[in-house]
């Protein structure tokens, strides 16, 4: 069951998209109090990012371990029961029927939530043709998540200009968390789907990830706190 998250300082996750532990630590010093939810990619993960994500869970912080597995069910499955062990609140696996399926078995009765990425923000429909796909961005997110709502997935990761569509196909029991946020006036990067803050909170996004406009900035509290108050906005009924 999936039930709306009121505060912002939860629903912003800071991806600490780093190269080592050291670095990851002094960034979550640096922002103290202000963020509750750090994100492990594959870059701090291989460098001792999960040693790191056991030291944030025991100190009360959540993790979303971001790997997107994808592979044979029993391997999916066994991944997912570790890392449901470790603690993690959230893990990612691509939107494969099958995937998914080891996936949720792999969770067990634990409280680690599995999210299913349908088209990563840096595919556009030319990289989608390259890679061998016929349909559009559209219809690939479009199909995967109802094949994810059909599984009884607890969450989609897709880019915020595809919240409100996958909202609409996948009701109001699952999470929805977006990744390709920037604030106005920060650096679009490699991402191709993009919203602020903002837009992606009033599209139906219920956790939004933000890397480097936090983690780059000279004043990374600051930085959050400027993220959290635009999703306060946008959670507000009196805000237009």
């Amino acid at each position: 069951m999936h039930a709306p998250v009121a505060d912002p300082r939860d629903r912003l996750i800071v991806a600490l998209d780093l190269s080592s532990v050291g670095a990851a630590e002094s960034i979550v010093s640096r922002l103290g109090d202000t963020v509750s939810f750090y994100k492990i990619g594959y870059e701090l993960g291989f460098a001792g990012g999960l040693g790191f994500a056991r030291e944030l869970i025991a100190d009360g912080r959540k993790v979303f371990i971001d790997f997107k597995l994808h592979d044979i069910g029993n391997t999916v499955a066994r991944g997912v029961a570790s890392l449901a062990a470790l603690g993690a609140s959230f893990a990612t696996v691509h939107a494969y029927p099958q995937t998914m399926r080891a996936a949720m078995e792999g969770k067990g009765a634990s409280p680690l939530r599995i999210l299913a990425v349908t088209v990563l923000t840096s595919y556009d429909e030319a990289d989608l043709g390259e890679a061998g796909y016929a349909a559009s961005v559209a219809e690939t997110v479009a199909r995967r998540v109802a094949q994810a709502r059909e599984i009884g997935i607890d969450g989609i990761v897709c880019a915020p200009t595809d919240a409100a569509s996958v909202r609409a196909a996948l009701g109001p029991k699952g999470a929805i968390v977006t990744p390709g946020v920037r604030p106005d006036g920060s650096a679009v990067g490699d991402q191709k789907r993009i919203a602020t803050p903002f837009a992606a909170i009033r599209a139906g996004a219920d956790h939004l990830v933000v890397g480097r406009p936090i983690v780059g900035s000279p004043d990374p509290a600051a930085a959050a706190r400027a993220v959290q108050a635009e999703i306060a906005r946008a959670l507000s009924p009196t805000d237009a």
